[in-house]
């Protein structure tokens, strides 16, 4: 085994041991953020796969985690196990996401972001106005956490750990994914759909199933995110949230596999690390951001690769495909 590969090991193995320990050490509102982490990157991870693997832009990714949300929050309060939920909620979001993709066989870039940002306002409303399926803008509350074989995850600690192990088995599928022929096919949509036609690629047929399996994994996180907060309301689900998760996956770096990861934690985590300069944290988040994506527009990951090349040294972590498609 060479040192390039024991040094991605021994990356890791650091990261798990980190995730795994972190909670022992703080406060519910800590354990909190770090759930929040987790339900956030899987949104974004299905938000990769569409717009950084397959090249189709969404601003409706929040509607998707509002359709899973609403989901779980309905049958769990009827006494129905979350498992109903994470079925239910992943039928529905891949029928709406595939759906929602046949407007992306006509139109493409900022066209395609109003269809889906016009998709976005249809499912806020519904959920706002709707009073006798969501309850509108009164909420559904009480939604309890899940009791899975016996182990119940209603302490912050447990639920983070059921969260986590969700995340682990939504990373081990993204992974296979995306180094199968139907990742590589995402990776030629992206690149030039024409080119990729001509050699054989269905293009119809990927970018329909790029939007639907993204949706559902936006749907899979919304399941998770009703029973961490307990609580859930129209608002949450708003526009603010797709731009949130779009944000994610730039800031991080779109077509990279730990992009969704890296850059959820920016979003969830940063603003918190900054709440020493009081009123000013979101100032500082903000010319954080701006910075970021005026010098280094390929986001973290991508800024990472450059300079590794550069170096002529390995990219530290496991080995993932890069933007391009090759392992590094």
């Amino acid at each position: 085994m060479t040192f390039a590969r024991n040094a991605r090991l021994i990356a890791a193995v650091a990261v798990a041991a980190l995730l795994l320990a972190a909670p022992f050490g703080l406060k519910p509102y800590g354990i909190y953020l770090l759930s929040l982490w987790v339900v956030m990157t899987i949104a974004a991870i299905g938000l990769n796969l569409t717009l950084g693997y397959a090249g189709q832009i969404s601003l409706a990714q929040a509607s998707f985690v509002g359709i899973g949300a609403y989901t779980a929050a309905l049958l769990t309060t009827q006494g129905w196990p979350l498992a109903a939920a994470f079925v239910l909620a992943a039928v529905l979001c891949f029928v709406i996401g595939w759906l929602l993709g046949y407007p992306a066989l006509r139109v493409q870039h900022h066209y395609l972001a109003f269809v889906t940002l016009a998709f976005a306002t249809l499912v806020f409303l519904i959920l706002r106005n709707e009073e006798w399926l969501t309850r509108g803008v009164y909420g559904i509350s009480g939604i309890p956490r899940p009791t899975v074989l016996g182990w119940s995850t209603q302490g912050p600690v447990d639920f983070y750990f059921f969260c986590l192990g969700m995340l682990a088995l939504v990373s081990a599928a993204t992974w296979w994914l995306i180094r199968s022929p139907w990742g590589r096919a995402f990776t030629a949509l992206r690149e030039n759909a024409m080119r990729a036609s001509s050699l054989g690629v269905d293009t119809r047929r990927y970018t329909l199933m790029a939007f639907a399996i993204g949706s559902v994994l936006g749907g899979i996180s919304g399941v998770l995110y009703a029973p961490l907060v307990q609580f859930i309301e129209p608002t949450a689900f708003a526009l603010g949230l797709s731009l949130n998760l779009l944000l994610m996956v730039i800031v991080g770096g779109s077509g990279y596999f730990f992009g969704p990861f890296l850059g959820a934690a920016v979003s969830v985590l940063l603003p918190e690390w900054l709440r020493f300069s009081e009123g000013l944290y979101l100032i500082l988040y903000a010319v954080f951001v701006m910075i970021l994506m005026a010098f280094f527009p390929s986001g973290l990951l991508g800024l990472a690769e450059r300079l590794h090349k550069r170096a002529g040294t390995p990219a530290p972590g496991p080995a993932v495909p890069t933007r391009d498609g090759e392992a590094s």
